[in-house]
C-alpha cells in the first residue's frame, strides 16, 4: 500500500520541473492528482515557461501509473481560476487531502533599479499565489473532516538573502510567515502546514541563460554553460554538489504529506545539501 494511498493531492505549477515531479511521486505512492499550471509565458520571466504540451505530459505520466488526474490551465494570480480548478477536481475525484503550493517564477535585478511590474509579478505569483492556492483548497480539506497536509514551496532564499534577487527572497520569506500563520489557524482542524526550502534544483528554472548570467557575469556569453556553472553552484553547499534533483524535493514533500509526519507542522524543512549551514 502506498504512503498516500486513496488520497487526493492538489499541485500547482505541475506542468514540469518540481511540480511535475511532486505530482508523479505522490501518484507513485497512491494519490490521485489535481494539477494546475499557467502553461503560458509571463513577460517578466526571462526564460521559457511551461506550455500546454508540458501539462499534457504530466497527465500522461500520472495516468501511466494508473492514477487519476484532473489538469487545468490556471494562473495563481487569479483566485477564481484557481478556485474553479480545485472545485472541479474535487467534484471529479471526490475529496482533497494534500495541497502542494509549488507554482513559482524567478527573475533577477537590483531592488533600487527594478521596475514595478517585475517586483509585483514576483510577489503575486510566489507569495500571493501561494495564499490563493491554499485559500481555494481549505474548504475542501475541512469538508473532508480527516485533517490534511499543506506543503508550501519556499527556498533557501526564504531563510537567507543574496544580492540581485531581493524580490524573490522577499516572496520566499513571506511564504514562511504565511506557513506559520496557517499552521496556527488550521491546526484545530488537524490540517498540518509546512514549507520546503530547496537549494538549486536541476530544472528549467535554473538551467537557463538568465541564471547563468547571474552566477557568472564575469564569463563571456559562450562560456556560460551548464558545465562551467556547476562548480559555482557547488561552492554554495557543504556537500559540494551543484544542484539537487527535483525528486529530492518530492521525497520531502511526500514525507510531509504522509502519516509518517502526522505530528509535524509549522516546520521549515531545507533540502539544501547544507547550503544554509555554510
Amino acid at each position: 500500500m502506498g504512503r498516500v494511498e486513496g488520497k487526493v493531492a492538489f499541485v500547482t505549477g505541475a506542468a514540469r520541473g518540481q511540480g511535475r515531479s511532486h505530482a508523479i511521486r505522490l501518484a507513485q505512492e497512491g494519490a490521485d492528482i489535481i494539477a494546475v499550471d499557467i502553461a503560458a509565458q509571463m513577460d517578466t520571466v526571462p526564460y521559457p515557461m511551461a506550455t500546454p504540451e508540458d501539462l499534457a505530459e504530466t497527465v500522461r505520466q500520472v495516468e501511466a501509473l494508473d492514477r487519476r488526474i484532473v489538469a487545468t490551465q490556471a494562473d495563481v494570480r487569479d483566485f477564481e481560476q484557481v478556485k474553479k480548478a480545485v472545485d472541479d477536481g474535487v467534484a471529479q475525484l471526490g475529496r482533497l487531502d494534500i495541497v502542494v503550493a509549488n507554482a513559482g517564477i524567478f527573475s533577477q535585478g537590483q531592488l533600487e533599479t527594478m521596475d514595478d511590474t517585475t517586483f509585483t509579478d514576483m510577489i503575486d505569483v510566489n507569495l500571493t499565489g501561494v495564499w490563493r492556492s491554499v485559500k481555494a483548497a481549505v474548504p475542501h480539506l475541512r469538508a473532508g473532516g480527516q485533517g490534511g497536509s499543506v506543503i508550501l514551496t519556499s527556498s533557501t532564499a526564504g531563510l537567507s538573502a543574496s544580492q540581485n534577487t531581493g524580490h524573490y527572497s522577499a516572496a520566499k520569506h513571506g511564504v514562511v510567515g504565511l506557513m506559520r500563520t496557517l499552521a496556527l489557524e488550521l491546526g484545530q482542524d488537524r490540517i498540518r502546514v509546512n514549507s520546503v526550502h530547496p537549494t538549486a534544483v536541476d530544472t528549467d528554472m535554473i538551467q537557463n541563460e538568465a541564471m547563468y548570467e547571474l552566477f557568472a557575469p564575469d564569463l563571456p556569453a559562450e562560456g556560460r554553460t551548464r558545465e562551467a556553472l556547476a562548480p559555482r553552484f557547488g561552492s554554495l553547499t557543504v556537500l559540494e554538489i551543484p544542484w539537487v534533483e527535483a525528486v529530492d524535493i518530492s521525497n520531502a514533500v511526500l514525507w510531509l504529506a504522509s502519516d509518517e509526519a502526522r505530528y509535524v507542522t509549522g516546520v521549515t524543512l531545507p533540502v539544501d545539501a547544507g547550503q544554509l549551514t555554510k
